[in-house]
């Protein structure tokens, strides 16, 4: 139907559909691609990035797309001056996988009781629902202000227009709870910080200690189950098809690295999952390589 999309994610916004249609998306370290232009929700976790049919496809838009934008100079800035010279194409490798360690996810396979996993992706108990919701306020309204047109110009303008217009917005089928939780939000105030704080902590104690204590190359949980671990501190991730269930419908599966770190950089290092081979189109293995958390695809099959 389509040969490129590009969307943003959040959380779980693009790396679940990705998932669950037999395709493949890549979410970026926050900041490698600009969201100028882009309705947001929070800085800390929206990112741009391609969904497309194969690795390599999404590999040729991430070049495209990656890059420092004066209109999203906070984050693009400084994971800018991480994009290798040559772009992501010469990273694509067959044997990208050989001497790497991928880490596998306690709690989504059964290995576990998976408690402490079930605290970090729940959004009112992490904090992450309080952060998001001051932050999808300020952000919209910053957004919509500096449209050159709009008929509306704030997130109670919008509340406003759905209420004067129930039947064409559907508010009895779905409400507006979310924007009515935004909006009764004051700014990023002691509430906020704790939950940011917070959500800082999970991903400094959780994803990246593991990683470092046991020397990983990646992080692999299946379909976008780990979506929001990965989220809460803008890590990249990759989603790649990985086969179909009993009644035909698609699953995939998700791997992640660390995030680019400021003064970092290193030698890239690639990660190919041959065991994706035949899920993904003809000209593609399923890749994910970590440059202190960037992620790259395989070189196309021959």
């Amino acid at each position: 139907m389509a040969a490129v999309t590009l969307g943003t994610e959040t959380d779980g916004s693009l790396l679940c559909p990705a998932s669950l249609n037999s395709v493949v998306g890549i979410k970026p370290t926050v900041g490698l691609t600009s969201r100028a232009g882009v309705i947001p929700i929070s800085p800390r976790q929206d990112t741009g990035r391609p969904i497309c049919r194969t690795v390599a496809d999404v590999v040729h838009v991430l070049d495209a797309i990656v890059g420092y934008d004066e209109l999203d100079a906070a984050a693009t800035r400084g994971a800018s001056k991480f994009i290798p010279d040559g772009g992501y194409m010469q990273f694509l490798k067959i044997d990208g996988l050989k001497g790497k360690r991928i880490g596998i996810v306690n709690g989504l396979f059964d290995v576990d009781d998976g408690k402490a996993l079930q605290t970090v992706v729940n959004a009112t108990i992490s904090g992450e629902l309080a952060a998001l919701a001051a932050e999808f306020k300020l952000g919209l309204n910053a957004y919509l202000s500096g449209l050159s047109y709009s008929p509306v110009r704030s997130l109670a303008e919008i509340i406003a227009f759905n209420n004067a217009h129930p039947d064409e917005e559907m508010l009895k089928q779905f409400g507006q709870l979310i924007f009515l939780v935004s909006e009764n939000t004051t700014g990023i105030g002691t509430l906020e910080k704790t939950a940011i704080q917070q959500l800082d902590d999970f991903t400094a104690n959780g994803v990246e200690k593991v990683m470092k204590e046991h020397r990983l190359d990646a992080i692999a949980a299946p379909d976008s189950s780990a979506a929001t671990v990965f989220a809460i501190d803008g890590l990249p991730a990759i989603a790649v098809p990985t086969g179909y269930d009993e009644k035909g419908a698609p699953f995939g599966n998700g791997r992640a690295g660390r995030e680019i770190q400021g003064g970092g950089g290193g030698r890239p290092l690639d990660i190919n999952n041959d065991f994706f081979t035949s899920f993904i189109a003809e000209n593609a293995r399923s890749v994910v390589a970590v440059e202190t958390g960037k992620q790259y695809p395989s070189e196309p099959s021959k």
